[in-house]
C-alpha cells in the first residue's frame, strides 16, 4: 500500500462498535451522515491506516474515537506512552497534560484518561478488523484471502497490546454487534498465537516481494518470538525453546538484514531505496507510515520529534518544537557509568565518546539532576534524546515544514537479534542462528561498540542492551517487567517512581493498567482488574 492511499476519504464503511466499548468513548462510524456500500479496498487500507492515523481529515477533525484529543488517541502514541513515561527511559515533562503525571508515577486509577484512551484506540481498531472479515467472510480469492491474513494479524497484534498491558480478564470478541464475554490471560495468549500460526502460510513470503507497508511470514515470526520471550509473565509457563525458534528464522530471513546505520533508522527518508538514500528499510518488517503531506497527524513520528526538540538543538525535520520529554539519568546511565566523563557534547558527539553509535543524546545545554517536576526547566534536567530526526540522509528537503516523514519502525529485525540471544541466555535451544554472544554481537558491531565476550552475558546487561537498541521506541514497560525490575519490591528505581525524585518501589499491581470503570460499568460480563 503506498502512502498516500492511508489518507481515506471518511465514505468507506458504517462500523458496528463493541457494546463494552460505546458507552463513554463511542466508537465512530468512518462516516456519520452516510450509509456506505462495504469498500473492501478502503476498509483494507484503513485498517492499515489505524497504527498511524487518528480520524479521517487529517491532523484534525473527525477523529476515530470521541472523548479525546484526536492528537492523543493515536494507536501509537498511547502505546508508546503507556510503555514509555511509567519506565526508567523518559521522562515527560509537562503535568498538565490530564492524567500523565499518575502514569509518570506509577499511580494510576481505572478512570485514567490516557489508560481508557488505549483501550478503546484497540478495541475500535480491532472492531474494524472483525467487520472486515465478516464482509469478506465468503470471498476466497487470492488477494481476498490474503488481506484477510494480513488483517488477522493486525487484529492479533492489537490482542497482543491487550494481553501484554491489560492482562487477564479483557473482552474479547471476533464478530461485530455482539457483548463480548471477558478471557484469561492464558487463553488469550494461546489465541493469539494459534491465530498467527494459522495465517502464516496465506502472507506474503518473506522474500522481499511483499509491498513495503504491509506484513509477510516475518512479521508473525518477530510477533510470535516476542509473546514466547514473555510467556512466563502471559501464562506462568515459560517457553524459550519457541521464543528462540521464532527469532532466529527472522535472523535467517534473506529477505531483512540490519541497516548499515543506525541512526538512519529513524530519518526522514527510511522508506526510500537506492545509493542515494540509507537503505533503513531493509531492517523494518513493520513501519507505520508517515508523510508529511499524505499521512498528518499529531500522534505518530512528529510526536516522537517535536516532543523530544527544542532549541538549542542540533536542526531537525521539522518546524516544531514541543519541549514535552527528555531522558532520565537512568537512561543516560545505559551509555555513560560516569556521565560527567562525557563533558558537553549531542549527536554528533556522544556516540563517539559513549563508543556506541546508539547514544544518540545531547547533554550540551542539559543537566543530569533530574527530579524536576514540570515546565521547561524541566526540560533541561537531564539530557536531551536526538534519536528521531527526520533529516533525510539524501539532503533532500522534507515533504512537509512541520508534519514528519519518518516512518515509525514497529517491528524491525534486531528485536529478533536481543529476543535469540535472552531466550539463548535463559535455557532456549539454540538454532542454525548461532551462539547467544553471536547475535548480541551483531547489534554491537552494527553500533560500533566494544563486542562483549561470554562473562558479559548476563542478565543486567541484556535488560541494558535491550535499553540501548530501542530506547524510546515504546517497549521498555515489556522488557522491564520480564526483568522483574518494574513493579513489585524490585529495588530498582528511577526518576518520578512512585512520585518521588529518586523513585521507590510501588505496588505489583502496576504491572498491568486496569480496564476502565466505563467498561466494567457498560459490561456485566467484566470485572475489575486485581487490585483496581
Amino acid at each position: 500500500i503506498m502512502k498516500n492511499t492511508f489518507k481515506i476519504i471518511g465514505t468507506a464503511v458504517i462500523l458496528l462498535g463493541l457494546a463494552s466499548c460505546v458507552k463513554d468513548l463511542d466508537v465512530k462510524p468512518i462516516d456519520p451522515n452516510i450509509v456506505q456500500d462495504f469498500n473492501q479496498e478502503a476498509v483494507f487500507a484503513k485498517i492499515y491506516g489505524t497504527l498511524g492515523l487518528t480520524g479521517q481529515t487529517g491532523p484534525d477533525g473527525d477523529g476515530d474515537v470521541d472523548g479525546l484529543d484526536e492528537g492523543t488517541s493515536s494507536f501509537y502514541r498511547m502505546m508508546w506512552e503507556l510503555n514509555e513515561f511509567p519506565a526508567d527511559e523518559i521522562w515527560w515533562v509537562w503535568d498538565s497534560d490530564v492524567g500523565l503525571a499518575d502514569i509518570r508515577a506509577c499511580a494510576w486509577t481505572s478512570s485514567n484518561p490516557l489508560v481508557k484512551g488505549l483501550y478503546y484506540r484497540l478495541y475500535f481498531d480491532i472492531t474494524l478488523c472483525n467487520l472486515f472479515l465478516k464482509e469478506t467472510a465468503t470471498a476466497s480469492d487470492e488477494n481476498t484471502t490474503r488481506q484477510r491474513a494480513e488483517v488477522r494479524f493486525i487484529r492479533a497484534l492489537n490482542y497482543f497490546y491487550l494481553l501484554d498491558m491489560f492482562g487477564d480478564g479483557v473482552p474479547f470478541v471476533t464478530q461485530v454487534g455482539v457483548v463480548p464475554d471477558k478471557i484469561t490471560r492464558t487463553d488469550l495468549y494461546n489465541w493469539v498465537i494459534a491465530e498467527l500460526q494459522e495465517i502464516e502460510p496465506q502472507m506474503y513470503a518473506d522474500d522481499g516481494t511483499k509491498p513495503y507497508y504491509r506484513v509477510d511470514q516475518a512479521a508473525t515470526w518477530l510477533l510470535l518470538s516476542r509473546l514466547y520471550l514473555n510467556a512466563k509473565i502471559y501464562t506462568g509457563t515459560e517457553d524459550y525453546d519457541n521464543a528462540a525458534l521464532y527469532a532466529g528464522k527472522v535472523i535467517q530471513s534473506s529477505a531483512y538484514e540490519l541497516a548499515p546505520i543506525y541512526k538512519h533508522l529513524f530519518m526522514g527518508d527510511n522508506d526510500k531505496l537506492g545509493a542515494a538514500y540509507n537503505d533503513a528499510w531493509k531492517e523494518i518488517i513493520l513501519p507505520i507510515a508517515q508523510d508529511g503531506v499524505q499521512t498528518q497527524c499529531w500522534g505518530g513520528s512528529l510526536f516522537l520529534i517535536a516532543a523530544s526538540h527544542s532549541n538549542g538543538m542540533n536542526p531537525w525535520g521539522s518546524s516544531d518544537q514541543w519541549s514535552c520529554f527528555r531522558s532520565k539519568p537512568t537512561l543516560v546511565n545505559k551509555f555513560f557509568a560516569n556521565p560527567s566523563s562525557a563533558g558537553s557534547g549531542d549527536e554528533t558527539t556522544l556516540p563517539t565518546k559513549a563508543k556506541d553509535d546508539r547514544c544518540l543524546l545531547v547533554s550540551k545545554g542539559f543537566t543530569l539532576t533530574g527530579g524536576a517536576t514540570s515546565g521547561d526547566d524541566a526540560f533541561t534536567k537531564s539530557w536531551g534524546i536526538a534519536k528521531f530526526s527526520n533529516l533525510h540522509v539524501s539532503g533532500e528537503a522534507t515533504h512537509h515544514a512541520q508534519f514528519t516523514d519518518m516512518d515509525v519502525p514497529l517491528l524491525r529485525k534486531a528485536e529478533a537479534y536481543l529476543t535469540y540471544a535472552e531466550a539463548v541466555h535463559r535455557g532456549g535451544a539454540q538454532t542454525g542462528a548461532g551462539t547467544a554472544l553471536d547475535a548480541v554481537n551483531e547489534l554491537r558491531k552494527r553500533a560500533h561498540a566494544p563486542e562483549w565476550t561470554a562473562a558479559d552475558l548476563t542478565d543486567a546487561n541484556l535488560l541494558d542492551e535491550w535499553a540501548r537498541e530501542f530506547f524510546a521506541e515504546g517497549r521498555r514497560r515489556t522488557d522491564l517487567i520480564r526483568f522483574n525490575k518494574f513493579a513489585g519490591n524490585v529495588n530498582y528505581n528511577w526518576e518520578g517512581k512512585g512520585n518521588t525524585p529518586e523513585g521507590q518501589n510501588v505496588d505489583a499491581k502496576y504491572n498491568l493498567y486496569p480496564i476502565p470503570y466505563s467498561d466494567l460499568m457498560a459490561n456485566p460480563n467484566l470485572k475489575p482488574t486485581e487490585g483496581f
